[in-house]
């Protein structure tokens, strides 16, 4: 099963290389728009290989999906904890109830007990 795993992500990997390989080129990456840029006087120019610009922008995606993902199941988490809490409530109530018992002989049991 881990060969299985290992070759899945060399595969993965490979393709990764295959992909940078194959996009070496630079790209200008621009923060605003030129005429935004010339009127405050700020140049936000980069030139970065378009593969790097592809992998930021797959891995900024991906912990946006994740984190939109967290919030949304918010609700759900809170549901699983509320419902622990009351499932660990009513296990002390059980066994406190056991207590009890044990502790209060039965009524019939006791009769029996004083009648020998």
């Amino acid at each position: 099963m881990k060969s299985i795993r290992y070759g899945f992500w060399a595969i993965i990997g490979l393709c990764l290389i295959l992909v940078g390989l194959s996009n070496q080129g630079p790209v200008t990456v621009r923060a605003m728009p030129d005429a935004l840029a010339n009127l405050l006087g700020l140049s936000s120019d980069v030139q970065l290989p378009l593969f790097v610009v592809m992998f930021i922008s797959v891995g900024v995606g991906l912990l946006i999906g994740f984190l939109w993902e967290w919030v949304r199941e918010h609700r759900i988490r809170a549901d699983a904890r509320a419902s622990s809490r009351q499932v660990a409530a009513l296990k002390q109530e059980v066994a406190a109830l056991k207590r009890d018992q044990q502790a209060d002989p039965d009524d019939v049991l006791a009769l029996l007990g004083e009648a020998s």
